[in-house]
């Protein structure tokens, strides 16, 4: 049987790092982050709800579970992508070189952090202890890196913050695992863009069906998988077609139009679409994605200027997403014990936010470079991968 894509394998360099993505995932981890104090020290709780509305700084507080969800989309576009200009096509795909390239990104810093956050709670310091009936450190370290941290806390409740950002990295990777399988056994485009599709459209009613338990339905593995699929296939359909000026205008208008109505006004689309509102946001964050590609490929993708700090959050997201909750804890512990006036809270996310950044840029620096370069090195002395267009793209996603 032939694959569905002719083309030969492509051994090319990864494509240079967009500037576009990179901003749409600055935004969607800065949510993350302010959604995190948030939940600690609410915008609409200070000083700023005398100047601004409150159900604008409740948006900016809350909408870190749909930035995840954007983080899905781009991982898919990406990974998706990256795996087509290597080998040409999904049904040529490498199964051992894909997850070489997936272990040297992610394993280094999940095992770091699994690692301090084990010395942390054996110490017993405050906030990083498990002490949730049902929840033990040994169960919470084979659910974090047996993928399965979210079923965890579906099944007991939730872990110490720091612990739980790792829901999405358990949905993401177990949908990396079974992907190049099922591109190699499905090996044709029309076999599996219809399968991805109906992954894809399943998503409102995957997680409607999970409403009689808050937290797996926030977290089960098929939505996320479906935001993911959303993003594969995206990446297929860049990769065949070559939009118009004027498509590429409307794909933007409407990207830009749906990802603010989610963020800023997602109450009115729950009342109106439900759980279908959650196909607004991917299909926002799909048409922005796929304009920022095509402006690139036709050499129009320069970087916005004024916007290069948050387009630097997007190049550190993932380093940022795991370990922001460090800085996050230890800013709102020294809020509480100075005895702030909650009025003078936002001033808290102006010391919190560069903090955020130098941790992720120190974690980049000094360790996920540094080993993810070891490890590719070793894998490539070994015959799994080549060394070539070493993270060029940026392939995590949500990781993020």
């Amino acid at each position: 049987m032939q694959p569905a894509e002719s083309t030969p394998p492509v051994h090319v360099h990864a494509a240079a790092r967009n500037p576009g993505i990179d901003l749409l995932r600055g935004l969607a981890i800065v949510l993350v982050v302010f959604n995190h104090i948030g939940l600690r020290i609410p915008l609409k709780k200070t000083a700023l709800a005398d100047v601004l509305p409150t159900w604008l700084l409740s948006r900016l507080n809350y909408n870190g579970y749909e930035a995840v969800f954007v983080f899905f989309v781009i991982s898919g576009f990406l990974i998706a992508g990256n795996a087509l200009r290597r080998w040409g096509s999904l049904g040529q795909i490498d199964m051992r070189a894909f997850y070489a390239r997936r272990f040297a990104r992610i394993m280094p810093c999940l095992l770091a952090l699994v690692g301090v956050l084990s010395v942390l709670h054996l110490l017993g310091v405050q906030d990083y202890t498990i002490t949730r009936a049902g929840q033990s450190l040994p169960r919470a370290i084979v659910a974090a890196l047996g993928l399965h941290l979210n079923w965890y806390e579906g099944q007991t409740g939730y872990l110490p913050g720091n612990w739980d950002v790792l829901w999405s990295l358990s949905i993401e990777e177990v949908f990396y695992l079974a992907f190049p399988v099922v591109c190699l056994l499905t090996r044709r485009r029309r076999v599996l863009v219809p399968m991805l599709a109906l992954l894809a459209l399943s998503m409102p009613w995957t997680h409607a069906a999970l409403s009689g338990n808050e937290i797996w339905q926030e977290k089960a593995y098929l939505p996320g998988m479906s935001a993911i699929a959303i993003g594969v296939l995206g990446a297929l359909l860049a990769s065949r077609w070559q939009a118009p000026p004027r498509t590429l205008t409307l794909l933007a208008w409407l990207g830009a139009i749906g990802l603010v109505a989610v963020m800023l006004d997602g109450a009115v689309l729950w009342h109106l679409l439900h759980d279908g509102y959650l196909l607004v946001l991917t299909l926002s964050t799909l048409c922005l994605v796929l304009v920022s590609q095509q402006r690139q490929s036709h050499g129009a993708g320069r970087p916005v200027r004024g916007l290069g700090w948050l387009r630097s959050w997007g190049r550190l997201s993932y380093e940022i997403y795991l370990s922001h909750m460090f800085v996050v804890f230890a800013v709102v512990r020294l809020f509480r014990l100075s005895g702030a006036d909650q009025r003078l809270g936002f001033l808290w996310y102006l010391l919190a936010l560069p903090l955020c950044w130098l941790l992720g840029a120190a974690v980049e620096r000094w360790l996920s470079t540094p080993c993810e370069r070891w490890l590719r090195h070793r894998l490539a002395k070994s015959g799994y991968i080549d060394t070539t267009a070493f993270n060029a793209a940026g392939e995590s996603g949500a990781t993020p």
